[in-house]
């Protein structure tokens, strides 16, 4: 049996393959969670209000302060968008997020914060803060941090009213007090396509993230959203938390590579589609192929001895097998290599459709994209999509098909500095 009849033996028997996912049932599954999550019943869909609409004009030639904070760094500058909606980023400035590394306490870290605004801060009274940690949104869009992620050290600020904390630092310093706008960043994505609209008229707009992790924001009607009771007529944003769609087809690999997590049985989409994971359940399949005579025992032995992969070294080698990398060690045979080609491209082809479906999902809920006049727009951010080999045509090609069998017309469009962009939005609208 040649390495290529083993392979497809063996993601036939652990259903690997992409025609082993049902996406009319995943999508069901998808929607009923997303349904349930609304309603306040037990979902593995958080489905978070951000009390932000898009149905407001974005103003043009008016500055608004925008703030970044999503990781190890925090960025902060001013934005002004012209008639056609194009964005000027100026007084942009990139410095360490604060309690990274050293812990801080609650008045250093908003302290720090509100240094950081202090010069412009006469530019507007206006700050839209795209704030990407797990944060409890209120109705005048200011933000509960419930805890952090990413070895942020600054525990003192959990709990904290992030936007009214920081108006304190900022009235202390003579500032004034500005109108904040607290969103996370897949939040921030979706509004970000709305500076596209004013040239294009999308109808509706939602926004996903595939990078390390994944998420999906999308526009519901507040009647829809049973959990809040007594909202008015209208719609809002949702901050979905879809990496944690928890009804994925999992197959025997996926559960075994959960397993060796620190979080088992959480985030199952994004550990099957994310940039953070792949590169490990690619191990997990290696390592279980080896095991089962697919690979070689000398390859066996060496991805044995091997304490993790990254998605990049995976994803560098089904671009190029021949680049210098992890896998040019004399113990991969041909055949090896031909076999690792053959199960990396075939846990990059699953995520693909995978993440297609998470795209086409909101888009389908919204309702709209009826008219290719008016397609919904779906801002895409994250460096695994634009970065992993093949990765991008692929998930486009499976939108077309998924939204074109439904008569569903959608743009998939990037923005650049999605973050700030859509902080800008925010802050300038909400």
């Amino acid at each position: 049996m040649s390495s290529i009849e083993r392979v497809a033996a063996f993601l036939r028997q652990h259903r690997l393959r992409e025609s082993d996912v049902d996406v009319a049932a995943v999508q069901g599954a998808f929607l009923e969670e997303m349904d349930a999550g609304l309603a306040g019943r037990p979902s593995s869909l958080a489905m978070i209000p951000a009390y932000v609409t898009i149905d407001r004009p974005v103003p043009a030639d008016t500055v608004v302060t925008v703030m970044d904070a999503g990781g190890t760094n925090l960025r902060v500058g001013t934005v002004r968008f012209s008639s056609a909606g194009v964005p000027e980023i100026s007084d942009f400035e990139r410095r360490p997020m604060p309690g990274v590394g050293v812990a801080v306490s609650r008045d250093e870290f908003f302290d720090c914060l509100a240094e950081r605004l202090r010069p412009m801060a006469k530019a507007s009274s206006r700050l839209g803060f795209c704030f990407s940690y797990a944060t409890e949104i209120s109705p005048d869009c200011d933000g509960r941090l419930l805890y952090w992620t990413k070895e942020i050290q600054a525990p003192d600020v959990v709990g904290c009213q992030i936007g009214a904390e920081l108006n304190r630092r900022l009235q202390a310093m003579g500032c004034g007090t500005k109108r904040i706008v607290i969103l996370n960043d897949t939040i921030a994505t979706l509004l970000a396509g709305k500076s596209l609209g004013a040239a294009r008229r999308y109808e509706d707009y939602t926004g996903v993230i595939v990078g390390t992790g994944s998420n999906a924001a999308y526009v519901e009607q507040n009647a829809n959203i049973r959990k809040l009771g007594g909202l008015p007529a209208g719609a809002m944003a949702i901050n979905m938390e879809s990496g944690g769609f928890g009804r994925c087809p999992r197959t025997d690999l996926d559960e075994a590579f959960d397993a060796t997590l620190k979080d088992p049985g959480t985030q199952i989409l994004e550990k099957m589609t994310a940039g953070g994971y792949l590169g490990g359940l690619g191990l997990q399949v290696l390592r279980t192929a080896a095991r089962e005579g697919v690979l070689s025992p000398a390859a066996g032995a060496v991805l044995a001895s091997w304490k993790d992969l990254s998605t990049k070294d995976l994803d560098d080698f089904l671009a190029n097998p021949f680049r210098p990398g992890p896998f040019q060690n004399d113990a991969f045979t041909a055949a090896d290599l031909e076999a690792v080609m053959l199960l990396g491209t075939a846990i990059l082809r699953r995520a693909a459709l995978l993440i297609a479906v998470h795209i086409t999902t909101p888009v389908l809920k919204t309702g709209h994209g009826r008219s290719p006049l008016h397609p919904v727009c779906v801002t895409v951010d994250g460096s695994t999509y634009y970065k992993t080999t093949a990765l991008q045509s692929r998930v486009e090609e499976h939108v077309r098909r998924i939204l074109g069998e439904r008569g569903v017309h959608a743009e998939l469009v990037r923005v650049d500095d999605a973050p700030l962009i859509g902080a800008a939005v925010a802050g300038l609208t909400a």
